[in-house]
Protein backbone atom coordinates (compact mmCIF):
# COMPACT_ATOMS: atom_id res chain seq x y z
CA UNK A 1 0.00 0.00 0.00
CA UNK A 2 1.25 3.23 -0.42
CA UNK A 3 0.81 6.24 2.03
CA UNK A 4 1.02 10.04 0.65
CA UNK A 5 1.80 12.75 3.22
CA UNK A 6 2.96 16.02 3.59
CA UNK A 7 4.30 16.17 7.23
CA UNK A 8 2.52 19.49 9.23
CA UNK A 9 6.62 20.15 10.66
CA UNK A 10 7.60 21.22 7.66
CA UNK A 11 7.14 23.72 4.93
CA UNK A 12 4.67 22.85 2.26
CA UNK A 13 5.21 21.69 -0.87
CA UNK A 14 5.94 24.84 -3.31
CA UNK A 15 4.93 23.14 -6.80
CA UNK A 16 2.68 19.82 -7.29
CA UNK A 17 4.60 17.47 -5.47
CA UNK A 18 4.27 15.55 -1.97
CA UNK A 19 6.68 15.11 0.25
CA UNK A 20 6.77 11.38 1.26
CA UNK A 21 5.44 8.12 -0.42
CA UNK A 22 5.53 5.15 2.20
CA UNK A 23 4.98 2.03 1.12
CA UNK A 24 4.34 -1.13 2.87
CA UNK A 25 2.83 -4.55 2.27
CA UNK A 26 3.87 -6.33 -1.26
CA UNK A 27 4.66 -4.35 -4.35
CA UNK A 28 6.12 -4.44 -7.56
CA UNK A 29 8.99 -1.70 -8.07
CA UNK A 30 9.97 -0.30 -11.58
CA UNK A 31 13.14 1.78 -12.29
CA UNK A 32 13.67 4.04 -14.83
CA UNK A 33 16.66 4.80 -16.97
CA UNK A 34 16.58 8.53 -17.33
CA UNK A 35 14.29 9.53 -20.03
CA UNK A 36 15.12 12.11 -22.74
CA UNK A 37 13.21 14.26 -25.20
CA UNK A 38 14.18 11.53 -28.00
CA UNK A 39 11.61 10.48 -30.59
CA UNK A 40 11.88 6.43 -31.42
CA UNK A 41 13.41 7.27 -34.85
CA UNK A 42 16.67 9.75 -32.68
CA UNK A 43 15.05 12.70 -33.29
CA UNK A 44 15.50 15.29 -30.54
CA UNK A 45 13.07 18.43 -31.06
CA UNK A 46 15.34 21.83 -30.67
CA UNK A 47 12.55 23.34 -28.41
CA UNK A 48 13.14 22.48 -24.22
CA UNK A 49 9.39 22.44 -24.00
CA UNK A 50 8.85 20.13 -26.36
CA UNK A 51 11.71 18.14 -24.98
CA UNK A 52 10.14 17.67 -21.62
CA UNK A 53 6.65 16.82 -23.12
CA UNK A 54 8.41 14.12 -24.73
CA UNK A 55 11.17 13.32 -22.25
CA UNK A 56 7.40 12.71 -20.00
CA UNK A 57 5.66 10.84 -23.08
CA UNK A 58 8.66 8.48 -22.85
CA UNK A 59 8.66 8.03 -19.31
CA UNK A 60 4.50 7.10 -19.32
CA UNK A 61 5.45 4.86 -22.33
CA UNK A 62 8.12 2.57 -20.13
CA UNK A 63 5.69 2.50 -17.00
CA UNK A 64 2.60 1.33 -19.32
CA UNK A 65 4.93 -1.05 -20.76
CA UNK A 66 5.27 -2.53 -17.03
CA UNK A 67 1.72 -2.18 -16.97
CA UNK A 68 1.71 0.75 -14.92
CA UNK A 69 0.14 3.92 -14.54
CA UNK A 70 1.27 7.26 -14.05
CA UNK A 71 -0.09 7.46 -10.56
CA UNK A 72 2.23 4.60 -9.85
CA UNK A 73 4.97 6.71 -10.02
CA UNK A 74 6.01 7.73 -6.51
CA UNK A 75 9.46 9.90 -7.75
CA UNK A 76 10.33 11.99 -10.46
CA UNK A 77 13.62 13.52 -11.08
CA UNK A 78 14.02 16.35 -13.55
CA UNK A 79 17.77 16.88 -14.84
CA UNK A 80 17.30 20.54 -17.03
CA UNK A 81 20.01 22.70 -19.02
CA UNK A 82 19.39 26.16 -19.31
CA UNK A 83 16.17 28.04 -18.42
CA UNK A 84 13.05 26.71 -18.76
CA UNK A 85 10.11 28.86 -18.35
CA UNK A 86 8.15 27.64 -14.68
CA UNK A 87 4.60 28.55 -15.75
CA UNK A 88 5.00 26.16 -18.75
CA UNK A 89 6.91 23.82 -16.96
CA UNK A 90 3.98 24.02 -14.65
CA UNK A 91 1.42 23.32 -17.16
CA UNK A 92 3.48 20.52 -18.80
CA UNK A 93 3.68 18.79 -15.53
CA UNK A 94 0.27 19.19 -14.94
CA UNK A 95 -1.00 17.69 -18.37
CA UNK A 96 1.02 14.79 -17.52
CA UNK A 97 0.10 14.32 -13.91
CA UNK A 98 -3.22 15.19 -13.29
CA UNK A 99 -4.19 15.39 -10.14
CA UNK A 100 -1.16 12.66 -8.76
CA UNK A 101 1.20 14.20 -6.70
CA UNK A 102 4.60 11.74 -6.93
CA UNK A 103 7.38 13.13 -4.92
CA UNK A 104 9.74 15.25 -7.22
CA UNK A 105 13.30 17.01 -7.52
CA UNK A 106 14.35 19.76 -9.86
CA UNK A 107 18.44 20.17 -10.60
CA UNK A 108 19.51 21.94 -12.99
CA UNK A 109 22.98 21.04 -14.67
CA UNK A 110 25.41 22.06 -17.17
CA UNK A 111 25.15 19.34 -19.48
CA UNK A 112 23.67 16.30 -20.58
CA UNK A 113 25.01 13.17 -22.40
CA UNK A 114 24.63 15.43 -25.75
CA UNK A 115 24.79 18.98 -26.30
CA UNK A 116 21.35 18.94 -27.96
CA UNK A 117 19.58 17.54 -24.59
CA UNK A 118 17.87 19.66 -22.59
CA UNK A 119 16.32 18.01 -20.21
CA UNK A 120 16.31 14.23 -18.62
CA UNK A 121 13.63 12.65 -16.13
CA UNK A 122 14.46 9.80 -13.62
CA UNK A 123 11.43 7.68 -12.44
CA UNK A 124 10.41 5.29 -9.91
CA UNK A 125 7.17 3.64 -9.58
CA UNK A 126 5.45 1.39 -7.59
CA UNK A 127 2.17 -0.96 -7.86
CA UNK A 128 0.91 -2.83 -5.25
CA UNK A 129 0.30 -6.35 -5.76
CA UNK A 130 -3.05 -6.98 -4.87
CA UNK A 131 -3.81 -4.09 -8.19
CA UNK A 132 -1.88 -5.99 -11.14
Amino acid sequence: MKTSRNPETIHAPVAPYIHQIETTGPQRWLTLSGQVGMEVDGTIPASPMEQLELALENVKRNVEAADMKVEDITKLVFYLVGEFDAESRKRIMGQFLGDHLPCMTMIYVVALASPALKVEVDAWACRDMDTV
